[in-house]
């Protein structure tokens, strides 16, 4: 059912030299840094905020807490931008920026596990744009923080999955797309099942490999079942290329959650769109449920 493609690795940019090294933290999806510089430790890192809005949606400003050292501001809404300032130039987490609003770049910035295209304009301490992987924050983007500028991304919203995935039902001539784990559809997309995901939720041609959609977190995070919304995956990602699958959930069939529908690209048939019980108690056990992070929930 899977791929032989490559999983996708995702840009990484890396902050000024003298970063700490990162541990993981189970309270929030940043890495926190091990060793600060000059001797400053995890203790003095600031704790998890939320934000707190001081004005309408639309002109929203707030502050957040900030992680690691030498974070460079960038003059423009481009990580390719010159430099103006940096934050936490000497300890880690010494500076808690405040932002007005923020901007979907397209680009991936990561920092070990935490990835993020969101640079957030800063109004202080200092003015500019600073990547949102540097905010100590759960999320990928700046929660009550209005978005200017962002790009057209066809994968960002759950409506917007689930009409591309409705496209390769008709896109060969009225029919489906037949199933290959080697051909490529005229779209550039691998024509299995993750190949057929990666199209729908936009991911770079020609499409992630079914481990990567699962153990990627700059791509999904793993949620319950009785979480699953419009556009999240349920995936095995266990054994080989023959027996790995994804599939994409469109919605419940009745209130007992007994079944659902879903997309899927299948071996011998192609493109479908039917009920399945992946995933669920007396389903096929190895599948786990996965939700894109480009839903920003």
């Amino acid at each position: 059912m899977d791929e032989h493609g490559t999983t996708y690795p995702g840009d990484r940019t890396t902050p000024a030299a003298g970063r700490a090294s990162a541990i993981r933290r189970t309270v929030v999806r940043r890495a926190l840094p091990a060793v600060a510089v000059a001797g400053i430790g995890v203790a003095g890192i600031a704790g998890v905020a939320h934000g707190s809005e001081t004005a309408s949606p639309e002109t929203a400003t707030a502050g957040f807490p900030t992680w690691g050292t030498q974070w460079i501001v960038h003059a423009t809404a481009d990580t390719a931008s010159p430099a103006v300032a940096m934050i936490n130039k000497t300890a880690a987490g010494q500076d808690r920026i405040t932002a007005d609003y923020q901007v979907d770049t397209g680009h991936r910035v990561c920092e070990g596990s935490a990835c993020s295209t969101y640079l957030a304009h800063l109004t202080g301490p200092v003015s500019g744009f600073l990547s949102v992987v540097s905010v100590a924050i759960p999320q990928d983007r700046l929660p009550g923080i209005p978005v200017r500028g962002a790009p057209p991304h066809p994968g960002r919203s759950r409506q917007e999955v689930l009409a591309r995935a409705a496209t390769w039902l008709t896109a060969d001539h009225g029919s489906q797309v037949p199933y290959s784990q080697v051909k490529y559809w005229t779209d550039g997309y691998r024509q299995d099942c993750s190949g057929y995901a990666s199209m729908a939720l936009g991911l770079p041609a020609p499409g992630t490999n079914t481990v990567g959609l699962a153990t990627d977190r700059g791509l999904t995070r793993p949620i319950s079942l009785g979480a699953l919304k419009p556009g999240d995956l349920l995936i095995d990602a266990i054994g080989d290329h023959n027996s790995r699958h994804v599939v994409i959930f469109e919605k419940w069939n009745n209130a007992a959650h007994s079944s659902y529908t879903a997309f899927e690209q299948r071996g011998g048939h192609g493109t479908d769109h039917r009920s399945l019980t992946y995933g669920l108690p007396g389903g096929d056990a190895r599948f786990r449920p996965y939700r894109p992070v480009e839903f920003g929930d």
